[in-house]
């Protein structure tokens, strides 16, 4: 690399678009060049447009930079990370694609397309060959990869090592925080003093995204894994953090030691990804952990922190929904695109 990759945010203003400033304003290979966002702020100096939320200073370079429309033409960048809404995202990712930008997309709206690689880089690395599917049979100069739903992202790495043992079902009760609905997402009388057991198209991710991420690719396509998934979602008075109750069947039947020592020898082999934590699972002994006030943090809220191992098999994973589950993916799936000499 002789120079930082241009990089732009599509969404810049939003709660993860904040993220994506945060991951990326000091970042080693990208350099922030473009923050786009809707046409009500277009024009305005970021530090003006942005209602600035997050608890670390807001960088003065970008402060003072120019919000730009959401259009290719304006967009100065090598590589965009889409923050948009998934209704919005549709076109306007593949407008990117086609103008020859490369999209790293935490919107949904491409996540299950056959072509489009739905990416956890310490699980199915592989899968961004199918980039050169994706170009060839649309004729776009760009490409687009996607990172899972925020709450699949924190499951789905946990269940990686146990496949190993037959993994053939999973059972996922969810608590989530209030910021994976966004700023406006859900109302302080609707959540606080209670829980809402229902998350609209949550459920149905949980289901179906897993199979995409474990399953294999072919070299033409992704073959989806042999796994059932049921998933039950709710939204829990908690700021930022989802935590997950899974139950796991297999068919090798290990115990909660066996269980317990693949979580700690889970290598996924990236190395050297700036974003990459030291290490994806954090395995907590205690026996009222992981718990997101606590935890939420580890691995500069890259990692996935798993306690509870019991009988059954049943566990607990919690992680930072808007870093792990949003932002820092898309930007490690960046990372993992360089390296591999894609961008």
């Amino acid at each position: 690399m002789t120079g930082p990759i241009k990089a732009g945010i599509l969404g810049a203003t939003g709660a993860v678009g904040q993220r994506f400033v945060q991951a990326l304003a000091n970042h080693p290979w990208f350099e922030i060049t473009s923050l786009a966002a809707s046409e009500r702020s277009a024009g305005k100096k970021y530090k003006d447009a942005a209602n600035w939320r997050l608890d670390v200073e807001l960088p003065e370079d970008v402060a003072e930079q120019e919000v730009v429309p959401v259009d290719p033409s304006k967009v100065d960048a090598d590589i965009v990370f889409s923050a948009l809404p998934s209704t919005y995202a549709k076109k306007v990712e593949a407008d990117f694609a086609i103008g020859g930008f490369g999209v790293a997309s935490n919107a949904s709206a491409y996540r299950m397309e056959k072509d489009v690689p739905l990416v956890i880089p310490e699980v199915n690395a592989d899968h961004l060959d199918l980039i050169e599917v994706q170009q060839d049979e649309r004729g776009w100069d760009g490409f687009i990869i996607t990172n899972p739903n925020c709450s699949t992202i924190m499951m789905v790495p946990t269940l990686k090592p146990l496949m190993q043992f037959g993994l053939s079902s999973v059972n996922v009760a969810t608590m989530q925080a209030i910021s994976g609905a966004g700023y406006d997402g859900i109302s302080s009388m609707a959540i606080m003093d209670n829980v809402v057991p229902y998350i609209a198209g949550e459920e149905e991710k949980m289901e179906t995204e897993p199979l995409k991420l474990l399953g294999t690719f072919d070299g033409t396509q992704i073959i989806d894994a042999d796994i059932k998934f049921s998933a039950s979602c709710h939204r829990v008075s908690v700021m930022d953090g989802h935590t997950e109750a899974i139950w796991a069947t297999m068919d090798d039947d290990p115990s909660p030691a066996d269980v317990r020592q693949a979580f700690l020898d889970f290598d996924p082999g990236l190395r050297d990804l700036p974003t990459e934590p030291e290490r994806t699972l954090i395995v907590r002994d205690e026996p009222d952990r992981p718990q997101p006030h606590l935890d939420r943090n580890m691995g500069n809220g890259m990692s996935i922190s798993i306690g509870r191992i019991r009988e059954g098999i049943r566990y607990v994973a919690m992680g930072h929904n808007t870093i792990r589950g949003a932002a820092g993916a898309s930007v490690l799936n960046a990372e993992l695109l360089h390296k591999k000499g894609k961008l």
